[in-house]
């Protein structure tokens, strides 16, 4: 089957440098960029784009909260209105950066809590869907499988790219594990290949429990700023591809 492997990437900021993006670039389908709201500047988003464009890499904006000192994954609670507004603002960011470089961004997948919230809160979820709509409609959004965000882009008429992570593990209800819990975050790169394998054969996600919610599989994550990124980018990818799965851009399985 087809598959996508995708990473955030562009989460450096000013003198702070996160996760390896010209390592990783080369070897992931689709980049989720960034757009400085909660990691990456002007210099590091246009840096970004650059190499990925070089590297043959989709482009996607990557937004979340306004949340530098977090990281993004703090809670916030904003109107709809003004969420959508935010979304706008970033999404347009990087679309500017992608042009003045002669290419074009494909996707929108939300950061962090924004991502996690939009998964569970429909309310929220179709705040999402609306900004990327109101921007561009032909854009992907890059959506986890199984949830709220997911069935808000299909309600607003965009296409759907569903997502699955090769570095969480999830819950019976199909969302990740927090953090803070064991477990909740794959660090080996032979346990991330088989977590992977393992809902693909399953057709669908498998909790920790071994519950299965069966889902298409559209696209893979591995998370940029974890310290064994490229090497499980590197191994998984050349496991897929050993399975005989084509990898290719989001545009291409959208």
């Amino acid at each position: 089957m087809k598959l996508n492997l995708n990473a955030d990437l562009g989460e450096s900021f000013g003198a702070w440098s996160m996760g390896a993006d010209e390592a990783l670039l080369p070897i992931v389908d689709s980049a989720n960029i960034a757009c400085g709201f909660h990691a990456g500047d002007p210099l590091v988003m246009r840096t970004t784009v650059r190499t990925a464009l070089a590297s043959g890499t989709t482009l996607g904006a990557h937004p979340a909260f306004p949340d530098l000192q977090g990281f993004g994954r703090r809670k916030m609670h904003v109107s709809p209105d003004e969420l959508e507004a935010l979304l706008i603002y970033q999404i347009a960011a990087l679309a500017g950066m992608a042009q003045a470089e002669g290419g074009r961004i494909t996707h929108v997948k939300p950061h962090g809590a924004l991502n996690n919230m939009a998964c569970e809160d429909a309310m929220l979820a179709d705040a999402v869907a609306r900004a990327v709509r109101a921007f561009d409609r032909s854009l992907i959004l890059l959506a986890p499988a199984t949830s709220e965000l997911a069935t808000a882009g299909e309600r607003a008429g965009l296409p759907v790219a569903l997502e699955v992570f090769a570095d969480r593990a999830y819950t019976p209800r199909g969302t990740l594990v927090p953090r803070s819990q064991p477990g909740a975050v794959l660090h080996d790169p032979a346990e991330c290949i088989a977590h992977v394998r393992r809902l693909l054969a399953a057709g669908g996600l498998v909790a920790l429990d071994g519950t299965v919610l069966p889902t298409p599989i559209h696209s893979i994550c591995v998370h940029g700023d974890n310290l064994e990124a490229v090497d499980t980018a590197r191994a998984l990818r050349a496991a897929l591809e050993a399975d005989g799965h084509v990898m290719v851009g989001l545009p291409d399985m959208i």
